[in-house]
Protein backbone atom coordinates (compact mmCIF):
# COMPACT_ATOMS: atom_id res chain seq x y z
CA UNK A 1 0.00 0.00 0.00
CA UNK A 2 1.54 3.46 -0.70
CA UNK A 3 2.27 6.12 1.62
CA UNK A 4 -0.39 8.90 2.35
CA UNK A 5 -0.54 12.12 0.68
CA UNK A 6 -3.53 13.87 2.43
CA UNK A 7 -4.87 12.82 5.56
CA UNK A 8 -7.89 14.28 6.82
CA UNK A 9 -9.29 12.61 10.48
CA UNK A 10 -13.13 14.31 12.40
CA UNK A 11 -13.08 17.52 10.08
CA UNK A 12 -15.68 19.84 11.29
CA UNK A 13 -16.47 23.34 9.74
CA UNK A 14 -18.73 25.75 10.16
CA UNK A 15 -19.71 28.87 8.44
CA UNK A 16 -21.61 31.77 9.52
CA UNK A 17 -22.54 29.97 12.68
CA UNK A 18 -23.80 26.71 10.58
CA UNK A 19 -21.73 23.21 10.19
CA UNK A 20 -21.36 22.72 6.95
CA UNK A 21 -19.13 19.29 7.26
CA UNK A 22 -19.17 17.02 9.97
CA UNK A 23 -16.74 14.16 11.98
CA UNK A 24 -15.35 13.81 7.82
CA UNK A 25 -12.19 10.99 7.71
CA UNK A 26 -10.88 10.51 4.26
CA UNK A 27 -7.14 9.20 3.07
CA UNK A 28 -5.61 9.98 -0.18
CA UNK A 29 -2.57 7.69 -1.26
CA UNK A 30 0.12 8.30 -3.94
CA UNK A 31 -0.86 7.02 -6.90
CA UNK A 32 -4.87 7.34 -6.07
CA UNK A 33 -7.05 9.71 -8.35
CA UNK A 34 -10.31 10.06 -5.71
CA UNK A 35 -13.66 12.05 -6.78
CA UNK A 36 -15.46 13.69 -4.42
CA UNK A 37 -19.64 13.65 -5.38
CA UNK A 38 -22.99 14.73 -3.76
CA UNK A 39 -25.90 16.97 -3.59
CA UNK A 40 -25.55 20.61 -4.40
CA UNK A 41 -24.98 22.41 -0.92
CA UNK A 42 -23.55 19.02 0.48
CA UNK A 43 -20.19 20.53 1.62
CA UNK A 44 -17.74 19.42 -1.46
CA UNK A 45 -16.37 22.73 -1.83
CA UNK A 46 -15.79 23.23 1.74
CA UNK A 47 -14.01 19.68 2.26
CA UNK A 48 -11.66 21.18 -0.93
CA UNK A 49 -10.91 24.61 0.70
CA UNK A 50 -10.16 23.15 4.42
CA UNK A 51 -8.02 20.57 3.25
CA UNK A 52 -6.20 23.47 1.56
CA UNK A 53 -6.27 25.68 5.02
CA UNK A 54 -8.66 27.90 3.62
CA UNK A 55 -11.44 28.36 6.20
CA UNK A 56 -10.94 27.40 10.14
CA UNK A 57 -11.96 24.13 10.60
CA UNK A 58 -11.30 21.53 13.25
CA UNK A 59 -10.08 17.97 13.58
CA UNK A 60 -6.87 16.65 11.57
CA UNK A 61 -4.95 17.57 8.30
CA UNK A 62 -1.77 16.47 7.17
CA UNK A 63 0.02 16.39 3.93
CA UNK A 64 3.01 14.40 3.25
CA UNK A 65 2.49 12.97 7.45
CA UNK A 66 3.26 16.33 8.20
CA UNK A 67 0.13 18.54 9.90
CA UNK A 68 -0.64 21.31 8.19
CA UNK A 69 -0.68 23.90 10.47
CA UNK A 70 2.92 22.82 10.91
CA UNK A 71 3.59 23.99 7.04
CA UNK A 72 4.59 27.60 6.17
CA UNK A 73 3.07 29.05 3.85
CA UNK A 74 5.86 28.14 1.16
CA UNK A 75 5.94 24.54 2.01
CA UNK A 76 2.09 24.60 1.90
CA UNK A 77 2.46 25.76 -1.94
CA UNK A 78 4.96 23.32 -3.08
CA UNK A 79 2.95 20.50 -1.03
CA UNK A 80 -0.63 21.08 -3.22
CA UNK A 81 -2.05 22.79 -5.71
CA UNK A 82 -5.17 23.79 -5.55
CA UNK A 83 -7.70 24.79 -8.12
CA UNK A 84 -10.99 26.72 -7.32
CA UNK A 85 -13.87 26.63 -9.60
CA UNK A 86 -14.42 29.76 -11.46
CA UNK A 87 -10.82 30.57 -13.49
CA UNK A 88 -10.96 34.89 -12.72
CA UNK A 89 -8.02 36.24 -13.99
CA UNK A 90 -8.79 40.50 -13.51
CA UNK A 91 -5.59 41.59 -15.09
CA UNK A 92 -4.07 40.92 -18.77
CA UNK A 93 -1.05 39.12 -17.87
CA UNK A 94 -0.22 36.57 -21.06
CA UNK A 95 -0.77 33.17 -20.29
CA UNK A 96 3.15 32.17 -20.43
CA UNK A 97 3.27 34.28 -17.22
CA UNK A 98 0.50 32.82 -15.78
CA UNK A 99 1.59 29.65 -15.97
CA UNK A 100 4.89 30.49 -14.66
CA UNK A 101 2.99 31.77 -11.36
CA UNK A 102 3.13 27.93 -10.76
CA UNK A 103 6.70 28.52 -9.96
CA UNK A 104 6.90 31.03 -7.35
CA UNK A 105 6.76 28.55 -4.73
CA UNK A 106 9.84 26.64 -6.15
CA UNK A 107 11.91 30.32 -5.72
CA UNK A 108 11.80 31.13 -9.47
CA UNK A 109 12.11 35.19 -9.89
CA UNK A 110 12.18 37.57 -12.67
CA UNK A 111 14.61 34.99 -14.10
CA UNK A 112 13.28 31.74 -14.61
CA UNK A 113 15.79 28.50 -14.76
CA UNK A 114 16.25 26.31 -16.51
CA UNK A 115 13.57 23.52 -14.87
CA UNK A 116 11.32 26.63 -14.25
CA UNK A 117 11.23 26.65 -18.02
CA UNK A 118 11.14 23.03 -18.71
CA UNK A 119 8.09 22.48 -15.75
CA UNK A 120 5.77 25.52 -17.49
CA UNK A 121 6.64 23.79 -20.83
CA UNK A 122 5.44 20.54 -19.71
CA UNK A 123 2.51 22.12 -18.36
CA UNK A 124 1.49 24.11 -21.35
CA UNK A 125 2.20 21.57 -23.51
CA UNK A 126 -0.02 19.27 -21.40
CA UNK A 127 -3.07 21.56 -21.33
CA UNK A 128 -2.54 22.62 -24.80
CA UNK A 129 -1.87 25.81 -24.11
CA UNK A 130 1.08 26.35 -25.91
CA UNK A 131 -0.34 28.31 -28.72
CA UNK A 132 -1.83 31.01 -26.49
CA UNK A 133 1.13 31.69 -24.99
CA UNK A 134 1.71 35.20 -25.97
CA UNK A 135 -1.49 36.04 -25.85
CA UNK A 136 -3.17 38.52 -22.37
CA UNK A 137 -5.31 35.75 -20.62
CA UNK A 138 -7.93 38.03 -20.71
CA UNK A 139 -8.59 37.25 -24.84
CA UNK A 140 -9.38 33.42 -23.64
CA UNK A 141 -12.49 31.69 -23.58
CA UNK A 142 -13.96 30.42 -20.47
CA UNK A 143 -12.70 26.90 -21.47
CA UNK A 144 -9.18 27.90 -22.12
CA UNK A 145 -8.94 30.02 -19.26
CA UNK A 146 -9.54 26.81 -17.55
CA UNK A 147 -7.14 24.90 -19.20
CA UNK A 148 -4.45 27.56 -18.49
CA UNK A 149 -5.62 27.60 -14.95
CA UNK A 150 -4.73 23.98 -14.65
CA UNK A 151 -1.12 24.60 -16.72
CA UNK A 152 -0.47 26.61 -13.74
CA UNK A 153 -1.20 24.25 -10.92
CA UNK A 154 0.90 21.31 -12.94
CA UNK A 155 3.58 23.70 -13.60
CA UNK A 156 4.28 23.95 -9.75
CA UNK A 157 4.81 19.93 -9.44
CA UNK A 158 2.76 19.98 -6.17
CA UNK A 159 2.41 16.09 -5.81
CA UNK A 160 -0.98 16.84 -4.22
CA UNK A 161 -3.53 18.56 -6.45
CA UNK A 162 -6.82 19.84 -4.99
CA UNK A 163 -9.41 20.55 -7.63
CA UNK A 164 -12.84 21.53 -7.47
CA UNK A 165 -14.94 20.61 -11.11
CA UNK A 166 -12.03 20.98 -13.34
CA UNK A 167 -14.32 20.14 -16.33
CA UNK A 168 -16.67 23.44 -15.98
CA UNK A 169 -17.16 25.05 -19.44
CA UNK A 170 -14.94 22.96 -21.02
CA UNK A 171 -16.44 20.71 -24.63
CA UNK A 172 -16.34 17.48 -24.36
CA UNK A 173 -12.77 16.91 -25.52
CA UNK A 174 -10.98 19.34 -23.35
CA UNK A 175 -13.29 17.41 -20.43
CA UNK A 176 -11.64 14.15 -21.44
CA UNK A 177 -8.05 15.95 -21.56
CA UNK A 178 -8.42 17.23 -18.21
CA UNK A 179 -9.28 14.45 -16.66
CA UNK A 180 -6.58 12.04 -18.27
CA UNK A 181 -4.15 14.93 -16.73
CA UNK A 182 -5.12 14.50 -13.38
CA UNK A 183 -4.91 10.91 -13.79
CA UNK A 184 -1.68 10.89 -15.27
CA UNK A 185 -0.57 13.34 -12.64
CA UNK A 186 -1.70 10.34 -9.94
CA UNK A 187 -0.21 7.49 -11.71
CA UNK A 188 3.30 9.37 -11.45
CA UNK A 189 2.51 8.71 -7.70
CA UNK A 190 1.29 12.28 -6.93
CA UNK A 191 -2.24 12.25 -5.92
CA UNK A 192 -5.81 14.05 -6.70
CA UNK A 193 -8.69 15.03 -4.86
CA UNK A 194 -10.96 16.21 -6.98
CA UNK A 195 -14.91 17.43 -6.95
CA UNK A 196 -17.05 16.38 -9.86
CA UNK A 197 -20.68 16.89 -10.70
CA UNK A 198 -20.03 14.62 -13.80
CA UNK A 199 -21.25 10.89 -12.67
CA UNK A 200 -19.65 9.31 -15.71
CA UNK A 201 -16.61 10.84 -15.78
CA UNK A 202 -16.28 9.91 -12.07
CA UNK A 203 -16.97 6.19 -12.64
CA UNK A 204 -14.88 6.23 -15.66
CA UNK A 205 -11.26 7.37 -14.35
CA UNK A 206 -11.43 7.47 -10.36
CA UNK A 207 -9.77 5.01 -8.00
CA UNK A 208 -12.58 5.94 -5.54
CA UNK A 209 -15.63 8.19 -5.19
CA UNK A 210 -16.66 9.46 -2.22
CA UNK A 211 -19.90 10.77 -1.53
CA UNK A 212 -20.97 13.93 0.76
CA UNK A 213 -24.21 14.33 1.86
CA UNK A 214 -25.69 16.57 4.56
CA UNK A 215 -21.91 17.56 5.61
CA UNK A 216 -20.70 13.74 6.44
CA UNK A 217 -19.39 11.02 3.96
CA UNK A 218 -21.72 8.80 3.43
CA UNK A 219 -19.95 6.10 1.13
CA UNK A 220 -16.14 5.44 0.13
CA UNK A 221 -15.46 2.86 -2.16
CA UNK A 222 -14.56 1.93 -5.54
CA UNK A 223 -17.12 3.70 -8.57
CA UNK A 224 -18.95 0.10 -9.20
CA UNK A 225 -19.55 -0.11 -5.25
CA UNK A 226 -20.13 3.11 -4.66
CA UNK A 227 -22.59 4.33 -7.87
CA UNK A 228 -25.42 1.84 -7.28
CA UNK A 229 -29.30 2.59 -7.97
CA UNK A 230 -29.96 2.55 -4.48
CA UNK A 231 -27.06 5.22 -3.88
CA UNK A 232 -28.60 7.57 -6.50
CA UNK A 233 -31.82 7.56 -5.30
CA UNK A 234 -30.85 8.24 -1.57
CA UNK A 235 -28.55 10.47 -1.74
CA UNK A 236 -29.27 12.47 -5.31
CA UNK A 237 -32.75 11.84 -4.92
CA UNK A 238 -32.78 10.49 -9.02
CA UNK A 239 -34.29 6.90 -10.08
CA UNK A 240 -31.61 5.66 -12.20
CA UNK A 241 -30.60 2.79 -14.36
CA UNK A 242 -26.61 1.39 -14.02
CA UNK A 243 -25.49 -0.67 -16.33
CA UNK A 244 -21.33 -1.23 -16.94
CA UNK A 245 -19.81 -0.42 -19.99
CA UNK A 246 -15.67 -0.95 -20.76
CA UNK A 247 -15.29 -1.98 -16.99
CA UNK A 248 -17.19 1.31 -15.36
CA UNK A 249 -20.61 2.25 -14.20
CA UNK A 250 -22.68 3.99 -16.84
CA UNK A 251 -25.41 5.91 -15.38
CA UNK A 252 -28.93 6.41 -16.78
CA UNK A 253 -31.18 8.75 -14.73
CA UNK A 254 -34.39 8.91 -15.49
CA UNK A 255 -36.74 10.16 -13.30
CA UNK A 256 -37.01 12.37 -9.72
CA UNK A 257 -37.24 9.61 -6.86
CA UNK A 258 -40.76 9.64 -5.45
CA UNK A 259 -42.45 10.48 -9.07
CA UNK A 260 -44.09 7.35 -11.00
Amino acid sequence: MSDPVLQIAHLSVSLDRRQVLADVTLTVRAGEFVVVVGPNGAGKTTLLRAAAGLVPSSGEIAIGGVPLARLSPQERARSLGYLPQGHVFHWPLTVFDIVALGRLPRGAGADLSDADREAIGIAMQETGTEQFAARPVTTLSGGERARVAMARVLATEAPLILTDEPTASLDLRHQITVIEMLRRHANSFGAVLAVLHDLALAARHADRIVVIDGGRVVADGPPREVLTSERLAETFGVKADVIEARGAPLIFPWAVSGTP
